[in-house]
């Protein structure tokens, strides 16, 4: 093939509108042998994903919903498949200081801030346009968040790309700009699950992590600033292991977040910063990112009350989720890695998840 054809396409379709009457709009990017992801404007999110098992069965690999009035409302969204900002993960007390100024926040999880806010990128509506190329089809995501947005300062502006590769990849490209100092954390929240139409809990699945380190938890989980050694402990992923395997040891770090909800200090190699394996169905996601970090969610806080997609209900540990991002609480953490953007910088960052079956 040409290497400057076109490969893959890309439909839209008006998928209802906002409690506040705007229209919101599914795009559904496809590759020649059925991958498909279904993304919409309203919070970025990855909708669906379809990828082929070890017998070429397409199935879904994230959880989410058939519907758009779901991702309307935070109980019922709980991030799925998200565009989180301004700041992913938790930010002590919702408070943080820059430049000798200090900045009050939400306190949406307990005492802390979480996921941007009451109202992050997630619950907005972003301008999108989408096109297919050589490297395959693609929606563009941008978005200006105005100063002082949940309390953040600077305007910044962000550009979010999601491509669908022609090896079977979906890529996301971060970009953003500020017109004053402030403090930034991007990343997506997709739900994974690669049973395919998530038939069952992700206990079973086999979970690789380049990472030597994870930084512990209080009992609100924030970071305590230390950086432990993965060696000994329920968290070594450095070798494959069912999820399952440890989730429930004795170890107050689990205790505290009911499983693993913990950031890890990947290594920062060229290889794969995580790989997730399912034996059943043959499917296998492996992540690369230039994150300093991930955090693994073991879907703890599922619990059965959210019927998703295809009617389905996602319990206890229903999904795990990958998030390449920097280390929670980072503008309270001085030896954690900046946050802090600048005007005349630019913020970039790419994270790729790869998909095969075996």
């Amino acid at each position: 093939m040409h290497q400057h054809q076109p490969v893959g396409s890309v439909g839209e379709r008006g998928w209802g509108r906002t409690p506040q009457g705007e229209a919101v709009t599914l795009y559904e990017l496809r590759l020649p042998g059925g991958i498909e992801a279904s993304l919409t404007n309203y919070g970025g999110v990855l909708v669906r994903l379809l990828t082929p098992d070890r017998d070429g069965r397409l199935g879904d690999i994230v959880l989410g919903y058939d519907t758009p009035e779901p991702y309307f409302d935070r109980a019922t969204a709980s991030f799925f498949g998200a565009l989180i900002g301004r700041y992913g993960n938790r930010i002590a007390g919702g408070r943080f200081s820059l430049d000798g100024r200090t900045y009050q926040l939400a306190r949406n999880n307990g005492s802390n801030a979480l996921h941007g806010g009451e109202r992050g990128f997630d619950q907005r509506l972003w301008h999108a346009e989408a096109s297919v190329g050589p490297e395959g089809p693609r929606v563009v995501f941008t978005r200006v968040s105005p100063a002082g947005e949940e309390g953040y300062p600077g305007t910044l502006t962000v550009r979010v790309t999601y491509t669908l590769r022609p090896e079977g990849a979906l890529q996301i490209d971060y970009e953003a700009t500020t017109d004053a100092p402030t403090v930034l954390n991007l990343t997506n929240h997709s739900y994974w699950n690669l049973s395919g139409e998530a038939q069952r809990d992700i206990l079973g699945h086999e979970l690789t992590l380049d990472a030597d380190h994870f930084t512990p938890v209080d009992a609100t989980l924030i970071p305590t600033g230390e950086r432990r050694a993965v060696a000994g402990t329920a968290f070594d992923f450095r070798e494959a292991r069912p999820i399952g395997a440890r989730v429930d040891t004795a170890d107050e770090q689990l205790r505290f977040a009911g499983g693993y909800d913990h950031n890890f200090v990947l290594r920062g190699g060229a290889g794969p910063a995580a790989n997730l394996y399912d034996p059943i169905s043959g499917r296998r996601l492996t992540v690369h990112t230039d994150q300093p970090g991930m955090q693994f969610y073991s879907g703890n806080f599922l619990d059965g009350s959210l019927v998703g997609k295809r009617g389905q209900r996602y319990g206890h540990r229903w999904a795990v989720c990958l998030e390449t991002q920097h280390f929670p609480d980072s503008p309270n953490q001085p030896d954690f890695p900046s946050t802090v953007l600048r005007p005349g910088e630019r913020f970039t960052s790419r994270t790729v998840y790869s998909f095969s079956a075996e």
